[in-house]
């Protein structure tokens, strides 16, 4: 599949170097700096692959201890925590060089019948009456700085439309909607959406705190890091239908900001949940 979207998946297709070890690579327009979505994603794969096929993950928790260096290769190895009659438990440690820059521990459940309710998905409009991201930054290009205006407008597989996007330019303490696909169709294998979906989730969400004061991460005043990061996979999913992300910061405080999100498919069931705290510290040395 020689298009954006199978480079994502390429990009997701690990090599597996021993009986619970593997080991990934970043894009070649990577850049200076690893995106932490990448290791989430990369780490869940890794994970999922020691792990029977009927029991799809539904949760992972994971920490990002040093940042990474997309130009070096990122070894996983996978601990097998437990494997019990329900659920099986995996932790994964993401090095380079030697060095651990991320660890993870992820759960795996059989699916199973019981009570269902969900939190109602916001008003927000269709996608189709949004403006594209090129669109947008054409409009704000005298708004935007250069690596914002770069990255948003950098060739990639994902369509994103932003709800009220204005309201990203003020202190707005409302969050962000934001809907989202990838440019499939993809294959169908709900542990390649799963992976997808971390991938995409932490997009977008540590700037959550940064609008709340009227400021973004490409600001070269302030020092952002995701630290951590949290999901919850409730309902199987396709990323290659359109998905909209609510996300909020609740906090921040002592160079740290917490942001969470929830993510709805279009007909409004609630897919997943995120959270995620982040360094926002501020530059004295500019």
């Amino acid at each position: 599949m020689d298009t954006p979207a199978g480079d994502l998946i390429a990009l997701l297709d690990l090599q597996q170097t021993g009986e619970s070890a593997f080991r990934g690579h970043s894009p070649a327009s990577a850049g200076k700096h690893l995106y932490g979505g990448q290791v989430v994603a990369q780490a869940l794969v890794a994970a999922t692959r020691t792990v029977p096929a009927d029991r799809p993950a539904h949760s992972l928790h994971a920490y990002f201890v040093l940042a990474g260096d997309p130009q070096t290769p990122i070894d996983f190895n996978v601990e097998r925590i437990r494997d019990g009659r329900s659920f099986t438990t995996r932790r994964c440690v993401a090095t380079q060089q030697g060095r651990t820059i991320f660890s993870m521990e992820a759960s795996f459940h059989v699916l199973e019948e019981g009570l269902e309710h969900s939190r109602d998905m916001p008003t927000a409009p269709a996608p189709e009456s949004l403006e594209r991201i090129d669109a947008l930054v054409d409009r704000f290009r005298a708004f935007l700085p250069a690596p914002a205006e770069n990255w948003m407008k950098r060739a990639c597989a994902l369509d994103m439309r932003i709800v009220a996007p204005e309201t990203l330019l003020t202190a707005n303490h409302a969050g962000q909607m934001i809907w989202f696909r990838v440019q499939g169709p993809l294959p169908d294998e709900p542990a390649l959406h799963n992976a997808l979906l971390a991938y995409l989730s932490d997009m977008t969400l540590l700037n959550t705190a940064l609008v709340a004061h009227g400021r973004n991460i490409f600001d070269p005043a302030i020092q952002v890091a995701s630290l951590d990061h949290a999901l919850w996979l409730h309902r199987s999913l396709r990323v290659d239908d359109w998905l909209l992300y609510v996300q909020e910061s609740p906090n921040a405080g002592h160079a740290r900001g917490l942001t969470r999100g929830q993510i709805y498919a279009r007909d409004g069931q609630l897919l997943a949940s995120v959270a995620q705290e982040g360094l926002i510290r501020m530059r004295t040395n500019i």
